[in-house]
């Protein structure tokens, strides 16, 4: 039985607090699809993956 308060699942330094929801046109599902099929990733990893390729973008 869990106790009350404790955590499930493995220890992480980076804690995933912040959940969203999306909806994704059908090109854009494919295209999620079939690079989690070739990367072997979630499809929340590849998402987080896509979002660090924005950060060269960001205006300073």
């Amino acid at each position: 039985m869990l106790e009350t308060g404790k955590k499930r699942g493995p220890k992480t330094d980076n804690p995933k607090t912040h959940k969203m929801g999306i909806k994704l046109d059908e090109k854009s599902k494919r295209i999620l699809d079939a690079y989690c099929e070739q990367e072997k990733v979630s499809g929340a990893e590849a998402i987080r993956r896509g979002i660090s390729r924005l950060e060269p973008d960001l205006k300073k």
